[in-house]
Formats: structure tokens, sequence, C-alpha cells
């Protein structure tokens, strides 16, 4: 399957947009939906390829159909009823949901496909707009293994890694430790950064030191200039992440995890909310601490 197959994408925000245009670039042909009827005609014009009307039509054909949109129930309103996805899905064609969403969502809809000889997977991703701009995401997969191995050739388009972790919900299951290690480490910077302002230190200094040993992190390369600037206007929004730690959380009460740190670091974006930063990005925690 890794040379032109036929695929659709569904949904195209900040991730999926860029996602497509890896595999159309790829050589596959590319069908898109989108809510949005505009921006898939603007994803046409720069692709080529061809926009649906449904996500039924979109994956009419399609030998996989790829799903990236909000939460679990943005995945049934475009994969369920008469005009979802697989009601236009034949035996043998994969559902590949990039959605950051719930576990047992996933095993919900692995119980459809299964039934109609549908494969499906599970598969989140990690590295934000610019991960997905530059073909550069993280992918972790839950599913079969046959099925696993006759997707990836083509989600490689956009994969700088692309693993399967277990069986299906394991994706999810594994997204939601990436959360939960960004929603600490985010925290943690925040206090270092705001203690190292107002301690008067020069943090171009301090980062370009502390940066090379143990206390390195991609947030702290990628976010301390912005931090120490308070710009926020961009990035993964703190409404997002809220989501993503409301399924953590959940999912932590079902199986027994305590999760002290992340239900803390969930109250503070609810404060950064509070002010006006739902859309801001998740490093935007630094207000709290310099404008208290």
């Amino acid at each position: 399957m890794a040379d032109g197959s036929n695929v659709a994408f569904i949904g195209l925000g900040v991730m999926g947009y860029p996602m497509a245009g890896h595999l159309a670039a790829g050589g596959h042909a590319v069908t898109v939906y989108n809510r949005t009827s505009a921006k898939a005609d603007a994803w046409v014009a720069q692709h080529g390829g061809q926009a649906a009307a449904t996500p039924r039509e979109a994956a009419a054909g399609a030998d996989i159909v790829f799903a990236c949109v909000g939460n679990d129930d943005d995945v049934r309103s475009v994969a369920l009823g008469d005009d979802g996805a697989f009601a236009g899905m034949a035996a043998g064609a994969i559902f590949v949901d990039h959605t950051t969403a719930s576990a047992g969502l996933a095993h919900e809809l692995y119980a459809i496909t299964d039934a109609g000889d549908v494969g499906f997977l599970d598969a989140p991703v990690s590295g934000g707009q610019a991960g997905a701009e530059n073909g550069a995401l993280t992918v972790m997969v839950g599913g079969d293994t046959a099925i696993f191995e006759r997707a990836k050739p083509v989600i490689d388009c956009y994969a700088r890694a692309c693993e399967l972790i277990g069986g299906v919900g394991s994706g999810q299951l594994a997204k939601m430790v990436n959360q939960i290690c960004i929603a600490g480490i985010v925290q943690g910077l925040s206090e270092a950064i705001n203690f190292g302002v107002k301690a008067d230190l020069d943090m171009a200094k301090v980062i370009d030191v502390i940066s090379k040993g143990a206390a390195q992190s991609w947030q702290m390369e990628n976010r301390w200039e912005t931090m120490v600037a308070g710009k926020f206007d961009y990035g993964f929004a703190v409404d997002w992440m809220r989501k993503d730690l409301a399924i953590i959380l959940a999912e932590g009460d079902k199986n027994n995890a305590r999760l002290p740190l992340t239900a803390l670091v969930d109250q503070f974006y609810a404060h950064v909310q509070a002010r006006g930063g739902s859309r801001w990005d998740t490093s935007s925690l630094i207000h709290l601490l310099a404008n208290d």
C-alpha cells in the first residue's frame, strides 16, 4: 500500500491540512472532507486531489480513511450515520483515527469496523503544527499488527516515528502518557523561568547552559523565549489541552492511577481560561506566575 494508494482525509485543521498535503506529495490520490467546505476547496487548489461533500463520499473507494478532528463526538459525527465514513468504506479498507480521543471510543469504533470487515487503528499524534507541516510527527498506534503494517508506509508520509504500541486503545493511552509528561514539564518550566526572571538572570544564558544538561526538554528549547516575552497567541491551545486532560483524568479514575500533578495543572489551565487564554498556547501557564 506504499505507492499510489487511494486515500481520504477527514478534518483539515491546523494538523490535518498539512498531513493531507504530505499524502498528496507522497504520490497518493487524496480526497478530502472538511466541515467548512471552503477549506477543503482551498486544499484542493493547493495540492490537487478532490473534495467530497460528505465523509461517506470521501471514503468511497479509499484504501485508507484518515480522520483528525476535535474530540470523541466529532469522530462519531464523521464516522457514523448514513453520511459517515463507515457507510462509504468497502471491506478491506482501513480507518485511521489521528484524533486525540478516549480509549473507550477506540474500542467502540473497532467493534463496529470489525463487524464490517474494515480495519481500524487509533493513532493519535504528537509534534504540534510544526511537526505536521514538516512531516515529522510522532504517531502512537493501537490495533492489529497486520492492519498496522499495511497502513504504516502511508502514515510515514508525515511521520518521523510511527510505533505500534499494542492492541486497540493503546495508541490513545500512549498519547495520554505523552500529555501527562507535557503538563508536568510546562508547569516546571514556567516556575523555573519565572524564578530566573525575578532573580534578574540573563535567561538566554541560563537556558543555553541548562539545555545542554539534564533539564533539557522540547518545551524548554522551543518555548522559553516566548514564555519570557509573554507571547502565547500560537501553538496548542489551552482549550485542547484541557480536553486531553479531562480524558486522562477520567481514564485515571478507571484504572486507579493517581494523577495529583496532572489534576493540579488542569486547575491552573482553568485559571488561564478565566483570564481569557482559552486559545493561548499551553506554555501560558507562566502567565499565572508572572502576572499574579
